[in-house]
């Protein structure tokens, strides 16, 4: 941080939130070309919004380069995780952001809280956009307590009971390879890596790479106390792809070969009418907005939910990840 961003401007006002049905609360920041300032001035207040609502897009800070966006993240939520166990490859720049997800552009990417497969999570993600998509491309928000609410309670009390499990196939032919999962594929550092986050594991003839790993479903907000709907069951299951994409790949690697699908802990499969249900409570519950370039989109977590809509048009958003949380498996 430069010494301009100690010294406040005495111009720049309180911070009022805006906030309207269906959209996340919006504040807009107006700070000139300042933005590194404005954030590390306003950072406290920030927080109080994000606690408040567990969400925030900010607009007008004119965010223009991924140097300006890494530091503008770490202004706000300090060193940067280094992501494991990714579900499709993305991009890592030298600055420590990330792109967004190597996603088909005319699919979305369903509602679902990062990383919430693994042992060690991000409680606060970030997105910042440098260009924004000619239609579609928002990243959607939804509150992961309403989430669990409005779903039926006999199928949260099984997930409760039974958590979930995410199954994998990592090859180089589909999906994110060895190496983009586990950043490296060094056989016996992957085996040291699963053993240590309670995942399970075999090794396929032809080199590929077979995982399960069995998680719970409900998460407590470790500083509100509030039970959260937390998972990638609906996501990362194999009734989410497209039937085209889907029909192809059982063809070409059977039932058990997809690159990642989801089950219940006791190994049922969680089949279509489920992933709808929670695609629906998820659906009635998101806020939107569209991406203009500069924007930052702040998520607690933990509390919210994100996804990515299809979109057309050239999209580029930033992706940090700060304040790494252990969750019990």
């Amino acid at each position: 941080m430069t010494a301009t961003h100690q010294a406040p401007p005495t111009a720049w006002p309180a911070l009022p939130v805006q906030t309207a049905p269906g959209r996340p609360p919006l504040v807009l920041a107006n700070c000139g070309p300042d933005a590194e300032g404005w954030i590390a001035y306003h950072r406290g207040a920030l927080r109080d919004v994000l606690a408040n609502f567990g969400t925030v897009l900010v607009r007008g800070l004119g965010l223009r380069s991924q140097e300006q966006v890494a530091a503008v993240f770490r202004l706000f939520g300090g060193e940067l995780m280094t992501e494991r166990e990714a579900f499709a490859a993305r991009e890592r720049f030298p600055s420590g952001v990330y792109s967004s997800s190597a996603w088909p552009a005319n699919q979305p990417m369903c509602m679902h809280h990062e990383l919430s497969y693994a042992l060690d999570v991000p409680r606060l993600m970030m997105f910042a956009a440098l260009t924004a998509a000619t239609s579609g491309g928002a990243t959607g928000v939804a509150d992961a307590a309403a989430v669990l609410d409005a779903l039926p309670r006999p199928l949260v009390e099984r997930f409760e009971r039974e958590g979930w499990v995410l199954a994998r196939n990592y090859n180089e032919e589909i999906g994110a390879s060895v190496a983009d999962a586990f950043g490296t594929d060094d056989p016996q550092a992957v085996e040291a890596y699963c053993r240590a986050n309670k995942i399970d594991f075999q090794w396929q003839p032809d080199g590929g790479l077979r995982t399960w790993q069995r998680r719970r479903a409900v998460t407590v907000h470790p500083v509100t106390g509030r039970r959260c709907w937390f998972n990638q069951i609906a996501f990362l299951n194999e009734w989410t792809m497209d039937p085209d994409v889907r029909e192809f790949l059982v063809e070409s690697y059977g039932p058990q070969g997809l690159p990642f699908t989801t089950l219940f802990g006791n190994g049922e499969p969680v089949n279509k009418g489920i992933v709808e249900l929670i695609g629906e409570v998820y659906t009635a519950h998101t806020r939107r907005e569209a991406w203009q370039p500069g924007d930052l989109l702040l998520v607690d977590n933990i509390r919210t939910a994100h996804s990515r809509e299809a979109f057309e048009g050239r999209r580029e958003v930033l992706v940090g990840m700060a304040e790494p949380m252990r969750v019990s498996a």
